[in-house]
């Protein structure tokens, strides 16, 4: 696959890291910072597999698919974290990251719909 066929993905998952980078940044100016550690700790955690995710599908790598599918289920706890919460950055970081999970399982799936079985050369 090409970089433009990985583009909806690659948005997603940059908007989904720059949504976590302002949540977590968001949450360390809450009141209650302790209350949004894990909050905090998912934010980063997601954001920065996004990025990762990002430079895989940009490069073309054969990992893209397989890491896209965990920065997925990564996406999805970091919703479910941030949707215990009121806070409207986090409200808004749980749909980027509910979209990101969408986008990312779409991808992989389309990949691995791709890939072709791996051939064993003949011996000679």
């Amino acid at each position: 696959m090409t970089q433009q066929q990985y583009q909806t993905c690659i948005d997603a998952c940059n908007d989904c890291a720059a949504a976590c980078d302002y949540c977590a940044a968001s949450c360390l100016q809450e009141q209650d910072v302790t209350s949004l550690a894990h909050c905090i700790a998912n934010d980063i955690d997601c954001a920065q597999v996004c990025r990762v995710c990002v430079g895989l599908m940009q490069r073309g790598s054969k990992l893209a698919a397989g890491l896209c599918d965990a920065c997925a289920d990564i996406c999805d706890a970091c919703a479910a974290e941030c949707e215990q919460h009121s806070h409207e950055h986090c409200k808004d970081c749980a749909v980027a990251c509910r979209r990101c999970a969408s986008e990312c399982r779409s991808m992989a799936g389309m990949a691995q719909s791709q890939v072709r079985p791996a051939t064993i050369p003949a011996r000679h």
